[in-house]
């Protein structure tokens, strides 16, 4: 894991090389891991979660969503979920109105992360006085 600072957030990337996020226990580590770290955004990539996240019938998407939410941190999901997005129009629909707001967000890489946390904090780009 490592933890950086993106535009005036403190983020916390998880590793792309251990076992798949597939418990509520995975869960509440993931969360308290974040807690230690005094972080506000957690970033997962997706091939970390186990794939029945990317099926919403299952409810794991939203068990993972509520805790991070009540936990009151910031969840980005990195890397390419177009096999995911083809099978389903309700998980197309809930990865677009989650982009639209500020909690979970799906990103393709740490540039387009970047982009959205930009806009959080304009007075983290460079002020020149004017």
């Amino acid at each position: 894991m490592r933890v950086e600072e993106i535009a005036g957030t403190r983020v916390l990337f998880i590793d792309t090389d251990a076992r798949p996020i597939s418990t509520n226990e995975d869960t509440l580590n993931l969360i308290s891991s974040a807690w230690a770290a005094h972080v506000d955004l957690v970033v997962v990539p997706a091939h970390r979660l186990d794939p029945r996240f990317f099926q919403l019938e299952s409810l794991f998407a939203g068990d993972v969503l509520q805790k991070t939410v009540n936990y009151n941190l910031q969840l980005a999901v990195i890397g390419d979920i177009n096999p995911y997005l083809a099978k389903s129009q309700a998980l197309r629909d809930f990865v677009w109105e989650s982009n639209r707001g500020n909690h979970v967000w799906f990103v393709t890489d740490e540039a387009a992360l970047e982009k959205k946390l930009a806009p959080r904090h304009p007075a983290a780009e460079t002020d020149n006085g004017t």
